[in-house]
């Protein structure tokens, strides 16, 4: 049995009211002349004077913001205005309108008029309530301030927080110009499955599910790349996928189990183009925002200047006094057990190196940095580096500690490709339940020849938490997942 609170109760009753004097408290579509954005737009210039002789009637809507003797302020997107109306112009739409309360949403009809302080306003010579708002919304002052309340109820969020809703329009904003970035440079934008038979793309754990139709288990998709590269064996060129991606795993500031990415894949590319796209199109989005250098999480972030590129295996030997390239297994192992971190059992010396870049390296990435040079054995996807085949060509992007991106020239011989996940299995079966599976469509379709080719992804959420300055990931998520209350 749901409870009510005094204030919620009489609105309700206001409700039962209405429906007694056959008064709607919920409307269909009403016809309006302007926006309120427009009504400010058309009028802005006229005097006080020149609004009172020229008697022009608008129609518009809003959710009502707040009430002050004859004045009720309503707000439609971001623009708001006034209905003016006192007992003596017209005592029974006078009574109506101080029956509303804050949050109904009304439509209006009536005259533009400016006020004493030279605000635009309407004259009311009809009010209508379009749909009674039954909940009280947070006190103006003070607003939604609990943020699990906030993230709950976002709708809530939504109409007491200006910054929140800026928020959500500027990723909007960052969405549209990755498009019109690789639009412009002859991409092909497509869609992808997100049910998926196989295991693959990434090391992350899945969300299953159960197909009724085809009695078949699925996987919601952990990446895009393999249904990306197909394509690229099928002959397009340049592709890319917005979407969003699922990871059974943890939540924290920078982790959600949805999240939205882009992946982009060209023939005839390599780690090199893929690195220059993804500084440039990074780039292409601060200079649209006017955000070139960005105050997040503690640091001042320069978008503006050269990426700086590492090493990654130079890096971590800085750290540990000794060239990692050609260190034993047993050096590397005595340099990670000095850091606690556990070995597993089917780790090797490019694991190693990992989770000594991990704890030595990551910190320290502040600026936009590519680290590049990742071992083979944690880059199933990614083709050999030509000069020392125990490391691919593959590169992260790190700002502030954070990986923003990871992209790599694309492996195509099929051969070293089925050698990579067999030993992708092997892994599983040592107990890495993060190990890609066997896509044999996949080897296929390589089998009839892929081009040399570059692909990227990079996380738009985390972007957007960038470009917003907002620390945690709920913030740029409208509804992220929380536990239960």
């Amino acid at each position: 049995m749901r409870e009510f609170s005094e204030q919620e109760l009489i609105r309700r009753n206001k409700v039962k009211e209405n429906n007694n004097l056959g008064i709607q408290s919920y409307l269909k579509k009403q016809k309006i002349s302007h926006k309120i954005e427009n009504i400010l737009e058309e009028f802005k210039n006229y005097s006080k004077e020149e609004l009172e002789s020229k008697n022009e009637i608008v129609s518009t809507y809003g959710r009502i913001l707040s009430k002050r003797g004859p004045f009720t302020q309503i707000r439609l997107d971001e623009f708001s205005c006034q209905i003016y109306i006192n007992n003596k112009m017209n005592e029974k739409l006078f009574d109506f309108v101080s029956k509303l309360d804050i949050g109904d949403i009304v439509w209006v009809e009536g005259i533009v008029m400016k006020t004493m302080t030279n605000e635009i306003a309407i004259k009311a010579q009809q009010v209508k309530l379009m749909s009674k708002s039954l909940k009280v919304l947070p006190e103006k002052y003070h607003g939604l301030t609990d943020v699990e309340d906030r993230y709950r109820h976002r709708y809530v969020d939504l109409i007491v927080n200006k910054n929140v809703r800026e928020t959500f329009r500027t990723r909007t904003k960052i969405i549209m110009g990755i498009r019109k970035f690789f639009d412009s440079r002859g991409y092909l934008e497509v869609d992808t499955p997100i049910l998926q038979p196989i295991l693959g793309g990434a090391a992350a754990k899945p969300f299953t599910t159960h197909h009724n139709a085809l009695n078949r288990e699925f996987y919601l998709r952990i990446a895009t790349e393999l249904p990306l590269k197909k394509l690229i064996v099928g002959g397009f060129e340049k592709v890319y996928e917005i979407g969003r991606i699922f990871r059974n795993e943890g939540i924290d500031t920078t982790h959600n189990p949805e999240f939205t990415s882009i992946e982009f894949y060209e023939a005839n590319a390599d780690l090199e183009d893929m690195m220059n796209y993804t500084e440039d199109v990074i780039k292409f989005l601060a200079k649209e925002l006017g955000k070139e250098e960005i105050e997040w999480n503690g640091a001042t972030i320069n978008l503006v200047d050269k990426f700086k590129r590492i090493d990654m295996s130079d890096e971590v030997s800085k750290y540990v006094g000794f060239d990692v390239k050609k260190a034993s297994f047993d050096d590397l192992k005595k340099e990670v057990e000095k850091i606690h971190e556990k070995i597993e059992s089917y780790y090797d010396e490019g694991h190693l190196i990992n989770l000594l870049f991990e704890y030595y390296v990551e910190k320290t990435l502040i600026q936009p940095t590519f680290v590049y040079g990742h071992p083979l054995s944690i880059s199933p996807l990614a083709a050999k580096n030509e000069k020392d085949p125990r490391f691919t060509d593959r590169a992260e992007l790190f700002i502030n500690k954070k990986e923003f991106a990871n992209m790599f020239t694309e492996l195509s011989d099929p051969i070293d490709q089925l050698d990579r996940f067999e030993n992708q299995l092997k892994e599983r079966e040592a107990g890495n339940d993060e190990a890609n599976e066997i896509d044999w469509d996949f080897i296929e379709a390589l089998e009839y020849g892929m081009p040399p080719a570059g692909g990227c992804g990079i996380g738009i959420d985390r972007l957007v938490m960038l470009l917003t300055n907002n620390v945690s990931i709920r913030e740029i998520i409208l509804f992220p997942h929380l536990k239960a209350e």
